[in-house]
């Protein structure tokens, strides 16, 4: 199932206090970029974020679920009505995360 475009608009809004956010579309899905990282995305209208040591400490009764089948699992994210703390959240993920590499 495809994820919808107000639910994007949804989840954009709440990181509105987030720095350097971006999104792009991806097979009815939609990928989050954070400082130009992949920090997670938008599936099945459910947010989904990497799973690093700071999303884990920030997140501990976040549950792992599967964005697609076949792919790495990620923390769901149903921490939604706190802005400042989806700021946080975003900025720590990126900061755990290599830079993208160069094309």
């Amino acid at each position: 199932m495809a994820s919808s475009k107000e639910y994007l608009t949804v989840i954009l809004n709440q990181l509105s206090e987030t720095k350097e956010v971006s999104w792009r579309a991806m097979m009815g899905e939609y990928i989050i970029y954070c400082q130009g990282k992949v920090i997670g995305g938008i599936y099945d209208n459910r947010f989904l974020v990497k799973p690093t040591k700071s999303a884990l400490a920030m997140l501990p009764e976040a549950k792992m679920a599967l964005p697609y089948e076949g792919a790495k699992k990620m923390l769901l994210v149903d921490k939604l009505d706190d802005k400042a703390f989806l700021a946080q959240l975003l900025q720590a993920i990126a900061e755990e995360l290599p830079a993208p590499k160069k094309k």
